[in-house]
């Protein structure tokens, strides 16, 4: 091995002398030629190394980044189904759940694959807070998006009941019965465990009243006494609303009897212009010196579980405490459930001095209000005729 490449192997220090010695004689040519000749070659070493080192370590951490976004993006992606799934399942959304209370649920009916799924979803979709109570026809095993879509408030199940003001509560059971397909006596016991449904103190245990008209969202999951349960509901909000308690008072009555009169308001009064007028009667036959008794038709009726306008005397000879022709006061209870205007009228009557009314011709609904006992009679008789005409 030449002088050559034995420097080349051991190098030399940073004056280009050998490592083996220093008697080389700076005066050679040949010498100084080999020093920059070792330098140029060392320079290219130390260049090499670490450029290879920077180019392995930068292959590394490409490496380990590609696996790691693998392993980040696999962790960081949450579990879904595809499609639109199948099979049919029913899932109810109850009162002030969140969205992944709602999740839960679908994961645990199988509706979504994870509980992460549908709240990513339902994010993206931006209707985290326009889920709405009721119940949905799902499907099984549905990609989270897609349930999404079922979950619009607009696809719940349910069934809209409309209950007309005046209605009895038997007449109003058999319709709730009919149009939920629940069976009749379902409605009948529920009406009779009150102590379920929520009724006020002053309902002296009666629903009669107090299950209050209005249109209902019924799904298919209710229970009778859960629609009942609703409908007393609404006439307690209904009652703090209109302050039935504090207005019964001070009218001098208790807040059954102002809803027994806006019963009968309910039932006798022709129209909603009416309605003030049919209970100023009332209240001036209540309270006339000796008081007069109501003498109300719809009362009558009720009593005999009958329907009409007009008595019979037969009817007149009833002795049912609904008879208002023979007993002084009101009927025990309501005889119908009135909504909000026979209310109000009950709580706020128009000022007058009337003591009769009759509607002379039913037809059109047009009733006449008077003072006096012989102005009565005059209206009886335009009544009669009325009626021969077919008004």
């Amino acid at each position: 091995m030449n002088d050559l490449d034995m420097d080349f192997l051991v190098g030399s220090d940073d004056e280009g002398r050998s490592r083996r010695g220093s008697n080389t004689s700076p005066g050679r040519d040949s010498g100084g030629r080999r020093g920059r000749r070792r330098k140029r070659r060392r320079n290219r070493g130390g260049f090499l190394a670490p450029m290879l080192a920077i180019i392995v370590l930068i292959g590394g951490v490409g490496a380990a980044g590609f696996y790691g976004y693998t392993w980040v993006r696999d962790v960081m992606t949450p579990d879904d189904y595809t499609g639109q799934g199948s099979g049919e399942v029913v899932v109810q959304i109850k009162e002030g759940q969140s969205a992944s209370d709602i999740a839960q649920t679908l994961q645990e009916q199988d509706v979504v694959k994870s509980v992460k799924a549908f709240v990513d979803a339902i994010g993206a979709a931006g209707k985290s807070s326009s889920l709405q109570p009721g119940e949905y026809t799902m499907r099984k095993q549905m990609a989270a998006a897609e349930a999404v879509k079922l979950l619009d408030p607009e696809k719940r199940l349910r069934e809209k009941v409309t209950l007309k003001e005046g209605l009895r509560l038997v007449d109003t059971l058999k319709q709730l019965s009919k149009e939920t397909g629940k069976p009749l006596r379902e409605f009948q016991q529920a009406a009779k465990n009150v102590r379920e449904l929520g009724l006020p103190p002053y309902a002296k245990g009666k629903l009669e009243g107090y299950a209050f008209p209005a249109t209902y969202e019924i799904t298919p999951r209710m229970t009778a006494s859960e629609i009942l349960t609703r409908m007393v509901d609404r006439f307690n909000q209904t009652a703090d609303k209109d302050d039935l308690q504090g207005k019964a008072k001070a009218l001098g009555h208790t807040s059954h009897e102002i809803m027994t009169i806006a019963s009968i308001v309910q039932a006798e009064s022709g129209s909603k212009d009416d309605m003030g007028k049919v209970a100023r009667v009332i209240y001036n036959r209540l309270d006339r010196d000796p008081p007069l008794k109501l003498s109300m038709d719809s009362t009558v009726m009720y009593g005999l579980n009958k329907y009409g306008i007009e008595s019979s005397h037969k009817d007149l000879e009833s002795i049912s405490p609904y008879n208002t022709y023979r007993h002084l006061g009101l009927p025990p209870g309501p005889i119908a459930n009135p909504g909000d205007d026979a209310i109000q009228a009950a709580l706020n009557p128009t000022k007058g001095d009337w003591l009769f009314f009759i509607t002379t011709c039913p037809a059109k609904g047009i009733t006449k209000f008077v003072s006096t006992e012989s102005e009565f009679f005059v209206l009886k008789q335009e009544y009669e005729r009325n009626k021969v005409n077919g008004c």
